[in-house]
């Protein structure tokens, strides 16, 4: 690309970022609504991807299918087709991406190069006014040198400030809400006890549930999950970076069937009755919106690009989402430690419940705290890695079995300890444990079944 007149140098620009969004956007027409909302055309720097874009998403607004064939006869239509290079650089587009999940990513990218160069002209045509002031006050031209420079930090900024009039006219109903019970309740848990503490899962929060090894917050995670898909006919997604989609669904299977895990992975474990209730059990399951991806190297770019996805409508309407677990979360981006990669998946996790303003429940590690307590019982300081956890959680649930430890203390029960909760108050929620069933149920005879 030769030298914008504009530049003693190469602007910056990422040439392969920009035919990495444009790939994306040709091999999935989900990527296009994505990436549209992150950059527009004048964000590019080659023309010829520019005009390939403003195709792209002209059709994406005419309701259009989208593919190699069909862009590139919409842009022969306008006359453009050999100004891009013909169809053997949209082929060429595509074959530079494997995958459209980082559609998204790549757009940042190029978004952000075009700021550094919309950043450079600002410069440069601040110093021409200063050349060119003549007679001109230094007052007035420093006032033009300002609103250059304002109408820079203008560009493609939301309007998403709110007069405080209008913001507490709406916090006034919530406080008269919260005067007379009228809390709205969020997704349930399945356990009435912990709904009363957190009056459900709201959305927009990030949910920590944790707890040391074989202590059962995947198990509990699932129970969650569970309660919102089958009982409340939530769409649900469970991301899993530990278990298979098929060892979900066994634990799933048994739970719901009554019929031990074991059973399930016997070879000679099941009996007639047993296969008439996991058929039956098969049919119900056909309508469940309980979605599971068990993809390998799941990175938070990935994660979040599906669950924009998912939140659309048409998808129907993501509304709760499960990540077994934090710490095996894989980083697009060189780090500098675990420590503060742990720090950025928990940030990047809450500000992708309040993005798509659902409840994110995210599982994680314990450190070896508790096992160095007399009492064993977790406390928020021994989550692993990152103390940053603690302070992007809105809910943090630190699951503890006693008889883990020592087989005679409190059997079958667990300990569920709610240890923040940013809207509410903390407490201790005692379950039933049924390893056997991989499921918690609910003690108190006043409260609803674990499912």
């Amino acid at each position: 690309m030769a030298e914008d007149s504009v530049f003693d140098r190469v602007p910056p620009h990422d040439t392969d970022a920009e035919q990495a969004v444009l790939g994306g956007m040709l091999l999935s027409k989900d990527a296009v609504g994505e990436v549209s909302e992150q950059m527009d055309g004048s964000d590019f720097y080659d023309p010829r991807n520019e005009t390939i874009y403003n195709r792209i998403t002209a059709m994406f607004a005419a309701g259009l299918p989208i593919d190699t064939v069909l862009v590139a006869n919409n842009l022969r239509e306008h006359q453009e087709l050999d100004t891009v290079g013909g169809p053997d650089y949209l082929n060429h587009l595509i074959s530079t991406v494997p995958t459209a999940a980082n559609a998204v990513y790549y757009a940042n990218i190029v978004h952000q190069k075009a700021l550094l160069r919309a950043v450079i002209r600002t410069g440069t045509k601040i110093t021409q006014i200063g050349y060119d002031a003549g007679d001109e006050s230094a007052a007035d031209v420093v006032n033009m040198a300002q609103s250059e420079a304002y109408k820079l930090g203008e560009s493609k900024v939301n309007q998403d400030y709110e007069q405080i009039g209008e913001v507490a006219k709406g916090t006034l109903k919530q406080i008269d809400d919260i005067q007379n019970n009228r809390i709205a309740q969020g997704i349930s848990t399945g356990f009435q006890q912990i709904d009363e503490l957190t009056n459900g899962l709201q959305p927009g929060q990030l949910i920590i549930v944790a707890g040391r090894p074989a202590m059962g917050k995947s198990t509990l995670g699932m129970d969650f999950a569970r309660a919102a898909a089958f009982h409340q006919h939530l769409t649900t997604i469970v991301f899993s970076l530990e278990m298979s989609k098929s060892e979900i669904a066994q634990r799933v299977l048994s739970a719901q069937t009554n019929i031990p895990l074991t059973a399930l992975r016997d070879a000679h474990g099941l009996n007639s009755q047993d296969w008439d209730r996991l058929n039956n059990a098969i049919d119900q399951f056909q309508d469940v919106p309980l979605l599971l991806d068990d993809s390998p190297n799941m990175s938070l770019m990935e994660i979040r690009a599906k669950c924009r996805r998912l939140r659309q409508p048409s998808q129907g309407k993501l509304s709760l989402v499960i990540i077994d677990y934090l710490q095996l979360l894989s980083s697009t981006a060189p780090v500098e430690s675990r420590q503060q990669e742990v720090s950025e998946f928990s940030r990047a996790l809450k500000l992708l419940a309040k993005e798509i303003q659902v409840p994110v429940v995210a599982l994680s590690q314990l450190n070896r705290g508790p096992e160095m307590r007399q009492d064993k019982k977790p406390m928020l300081s021994d989550l692993r890695e990152s103390g940053s956890i603690e302070q992007d959680a809105d809910e943090v649930f630190l699951v503890h079995r006693p008889e883990f430890y020592d087989p005679d203390d409190r059997p079958g029960e667990a300990d569920i300890i709610l240890a923040k909760n940013r809207n509410g108050k903390t407490g201790t929620v005692t379950l039933g444990f049924d390893g056997a069933h991989s499921r918690f149920t609910s003690m108190a005879p006043s409260s609803a079944q674990g499912v």
